[in-house]
């Protein structure tokens, strides 16, 4: 007996493809999902643990109230100027009668004022074993933990109220016979900032403040610009600080940056934007900080022990012992920042008294090497040792000479001699100001074309504490401080490694790495040691990835043999062709080192992630556009509606959108487009964040940044990837409470059930518009999204209920179309009844995931609110208030829409193909200011609108 086969019908292919093509778009977007996980997974835990010493209070911390005039706890109820003690001193400044040098602390963004304790107590420490009674009055001002790093709004509010906190605080010393003229500011994050912007006040005087301190500070350009009080804040600032620079040359600033353990604000954010040469501006990363070499994350930058300890080092040698205030000397405030910050020279600042250095008072002390390298280790016995080294004969051989010291005392230790016909030195230079602080050591490195005016170096060798110790000195040629190694391609993905071995076995090399100067690249470099003979107790080595465009270094120290991992990433861009980021290897003595540089995926996502993730939601919200768009074109032509999560399938095209960028991108470099385009006041395109100061224009655009061109692509992906899961998440989430609510709610088979009649809709129209003007506009945008929710959730129990109904009626009836109605009047219970609903459903839901994103963008701003609502009930001011009543209208008139209604609209056909070109703008205008998203969804959200209507 033969068996036929039936042919597959065109519906089982159909179906057949439908399955392939969801298989498919899960796959991708699951793949996608992997990358944002391993990206995310890299930049929040991709780097070393906390090594930062946790600072303790000695006593129990107090924070005394500074009153201030009535007239400006009127006009700032929220905020509050406090005095920071412990026990004694505490009681001692009980009445304010205040002795020392005024210091302020200004929190971040949601901070507390008691974050001041770190500094406050190590200061407290500190002053009591100071010479001549010298201490700091710390001060903190309290800014109710204000959200100003995504609301601007306060932002100028905050910097009024530090004006005159600064006026109040300097009235607290009028009956000293010198009373400090001015104060020095520490700020936190956006305290930083708020400390800089005092400057661009109307009426300030300069010299209320001449030095700035600040940690974690985005100085170039804000996080996320989520309304325009922010962008119009740092424009301000930019201008002062950069066109009036002239007149702001005598206030020194210092930005210190926590580096990679910092996600919330990445340290290429907090150089400072300044003239070239300005020497009293300084921008670092805490892990190139002398005496300090940890990454901190952003709370722990403000009690991280080191850091601590360096600021009030500084501060400390910062005081005129005479006024015991801060000097007003600028090149002194730079120099010991430099020395304390920047450089160590391995001896105390103040220590300028030049050691006398004489063969005549002990002889038998004096040692003349003659060999190419030096070792020595100081016995436990206190006894005078130098060693004297001869120039001469070295200078045609070789052009360094290099010596590093494990005595870590800050004392004097290298001096230049000039010695006639074999006397003792006639006259002795200290040298010792070159030396570099390391983790185990103290190294200097000396150029010999420098040394022209001496005859010998002297190394001072001197136990004088009965401390072990050891001195290793040699001489270098250039050959083994010029090595060079290109690094390979960021597109290798880590399958090959750029290698090299230093043969030498000298005590320092320097590895010059080629081709490393983009943020987007990121290496794991390894550096393995051997050594021939081993030798216990052998000095360790140390490794340094030093960038000379930014000071971010950073320092590693490895045992030796061994094999040590490097993270190679950049903060900040190369500004210039010329500058190479080099590795510098303080290496121990007769051992080989073999250098490796690979490509590492993950970090190089963490990267991406942690300079362009302010990118995404405009990526994300293009995705949802062009997805709404082509269910838009779907409805106008089979009148049929598809699930979202097919949309967002064909409406994935970076193709489009990036293609249309790039050649607008090429445009706007002519500049003659540019010169056009500014004619009309439009803003400039920003399609990629800053990374350097001066790629940053006064509007915060960066109208010609060089970037890869996957970048954008890659963007897109994550983009999508977050649009996809956002809405299998909404979809489930949907469903979840339309269950709960069905128990509470009677359930409903019509495909108008939660819809608004017009008067309806006028009233809470009327009062939405109430709302949020004597509210907040966010709050009114959350209940019109929760009503256009409450619709969808009534989609979906007709839905369930409809299945349920024809699940039940008999085979035969579900077979042909009933054409009964209910008693009650309700549609015709049959398949096109429940397909209509269906339809309404995948709309709706499709509707609902790009009403999502104001909520999202206005999220802050009513954070902002409820937790000033105490003081006030109104947002002033409200970055959302021109768009809360459009946004309202909208979804108001969108609750009542469904494909019917679509189908027969006029505007139907040219509304669906709108998305593109706003997509397309939004890409163009909106990555570093997200606020503009507003306007472009408004011009494809109004049109949709207009479509329930006409």
């Amino acid at each position: 007996m033969t068996t036929i086969t039936k042919p597959p019908t065109r519906c089982d292919l159909s179906k057949k493809c439908g399955r392939a093509m969801k298989f498919a778009t899960l796959l991708f977007y699951g793949f996608a999902l992997g990358l944002v996980a391993v990206g995310l997974k890299e930049c929040l835990t991709g780097f070393e643990e906390n090594r930062c010493s946790m600072t303790y209070m000695y006593q129990y911390p107090e924070y005394r109230r500074v009153p201030l005039p009535r007239r400006v706890t009127r006009l700032y109820p929220t905020y509050g100027l406090y005095l920071y003690g412990e026990g004694g001193s505490a009681q001692e400044t009980r009445e304010l009668q205040l002795f020392g040098a005024p210091v302020i602390f200004l929190h971040g963004n949601a901070g507390s004022y008691k974050q001041v304790r770190s500094l406050g107590s190590v200061a407290l420490r500190k002053a009591e074993n100071a010479e001549g009674g010298l201490h700091f009055n710390v001060f903190t001002v309290d800014f109710n933990g204000e959200l100003v790093a995504l609301y601007g709004g306060s932002l100028r509010r905050q910097t009024y109220f530090l004006h005159e906190s600064i006026k109040a605080i300097l009235k607290l010393y009028k009956h000293l016979k010198t009373p400090p003229q001015s104060v020095v500011l520490v700020g936190h994050s956006m305290g930083g900032v708020v400390a800089r912007a005092l400057f661009t006040l109307p009426n300030f005087n300069h010299n209320l403040v001449r030095l700035v301190i600040t940690q974690a500070s985005p100085h170039v350009a804000p996080v996320l610009v989520l309304d325009q009080y922010l962008r119009d804040f740092y424009s301000s600032l930019r201008k002062k600080w950069v066109k009036q620079a002239y007149e702001l040359r005598n206030v020194t600033v210092l930005s210190i940056g926590g580096g990679c353990r910092d996600y919330q604000v990445r340290s290429g954010l907090v150089s400072l934007p300044y003239t070239p040469g300005d020497p009293t501006k300084l921008s670092l990363v805490a892990t190139a900080v002398p005496r300090m070499w940890v990454s901190t994350d952003h709370l722990s930058i403000v009690w991280c022990k080191e850091l601590v300890l360096a600021t009030v080092r500084a501060f400390f040698d910062l005081l005129d012992p005479e006024t015991r205030q801060f000097t007003d000397n600028p090149n002194k405030k730079t120099a010991v920042l430099n020395h304390h910050f920047v450089q160590h020279s391995a001896r105390m600042l103040r220590d300028n008294q030049e050691v006398a250095v004489s063969m005549q008072d002990a002889p038998e002390a004096w040692s003349e090497v003659n060999t190419l390298r030096l070792a020595y280790t100081a016995p436990q016995v206190e006894e005078l040792k130098y060693f004297m080294f001869a120039l001469p004969s070295r200078r045609k051989v070789y052009s360094h000479f290099y010596c590093r010291s494990s005595n870590l005392d800050m004392t004097s230790w290298l001096y230049g001699c000039v010695r006639q016909n074999g006397s003792s030195c006639v006259h002795v230079v200290d040298l010792s100001k070159g030396t570099e602080l390391l983790p185990p050591y103290k190294v200097v490195s000396l150029s010999l074309s420098d040394l022209s005016p001496f005859s010998h170096l002297v190394v001072s060798a001197c136990n004088l504490n009965g401390k072990q110790f050891t001195v290793e000195c040699e001489w270098q040629r250039q050959q083994s401080l010029a090595l060079s190694l290109s690094v390979p391609h960021v597109l290798s993905f880590g399958l090959t490694a750029s290698e090299i071995t230093v043969l030498s076995s000298g005590l320092y090399h320097t590895i010059k790495l080629q081709d490393f100067h983009e943020v987007y690249q990121a290496f794991r470099i390894n550096v393995a040691s051997q050594c021939k003979v081993q030798k216990v107790g052998r000095s360790a080595s140390v490794y340094r990835m030093k960038v000379p465009w930014f000071m971010e270094d950073i320092l590693t120290t490895a045992s030796v043999p061994s094999v040590t991992e490097i993270s190679g990433m950049l903060h900040t861009n190369r500004p210039d062709n010329e500058s190479t980021v080099v590795l510098q290897l303080h290496t121990a003595p007769n051992c080989q080192y073999k250098v490796s540089v690979r490509t590492s995926l993950p970090k190089v996502l963490g990267q991406i992630l942690r300079f362009f993730v302010p990118m995404v939601p405009v990526y994300t919200t293009v995705t949802l556009l062009l997805a709404c768009g082509f269910q838009l074109s779907l409805i106008c032509k089979s009148r049929k509606a598809a699930s979202m999560s097919y949309m967002l399938c064909k409406g994935f095209q970076p193709h489009k959108v990036n293609l249309s960028v790039y050649i607008l991108h090429i445009l706007f470099s002519c500049s003659w487009v540019k010169n056009t385009w500014s004619l009309f006041c439009l803003p400039m395109m920003d399609v990629a964040p800053p990374i350097f100061p001066d790629e940053v224009r006064y509007d915060g655009a960066v109208p010609c940044a060089e970037w890869p061109y996957l970048l954008h692509p890659l963007l897109y992906v994550i983009g999508a990837a977050v649009a996809y899961w956002g809405n299998v998440m909404l979809r489930l989430g949907t469903r979840m409470v339309s269950l709960g609510l069905a128990v509470l709610h009677r359930s409903s088979i019509s495909r108008d059930c939660g819809t608004l009649h017009l008067r309806t809709q006028i009233f809470v129209m009327i009062f939405l518009t109430i709302l949020g003007w004597n509210t907040c506009g966010a709050l009114a945008i959350i209940v019109a999204f929760v009503l256009h929710l409450y619709r969808v959730l009534r989609l979906q129990m007709a839905e369930r209920s409809l299945h349920h109904i024809l699940n039940l009626a008999p085979r035969h009836q579900q077979l042909s179309v009933i054409e009964a109605r209910e008693c009650n009047g309700s549609p015709l219970l049959s398949d096109l009844a429940l397909r209509e609903v269906k339809d309404d459903v995948q709309l709706h839901l499709c509707l609902s995931a790009l009403f999502a994103v104001p909520l999202v963008l206005s999220s802050p701003s009513l954070v902002y609110w409820c937790r000033n609502l105490g003081y006030t009930t109104q947002l002033n001011p409200d970055p959302y208030w021109p768009f809360f009543v459009p946004l309202c209208i909208v979804y108001l008139q969108l609750i009542n829409c469904n494909t019917e209604i679509l189908t027969n609209s006029k505007l139907l056909h040219m509304t669906s193909f709108l998305p593109l070109p706003v997509s397309i703008a939004m890409v163009i205008f909106c990555p570093l200011h997200l606020y503009r998203v507003m306007y472009f969804l408004l011009g494809a959200l109004v049109p949709l609108a207009l479509c329930c209507l006409l």
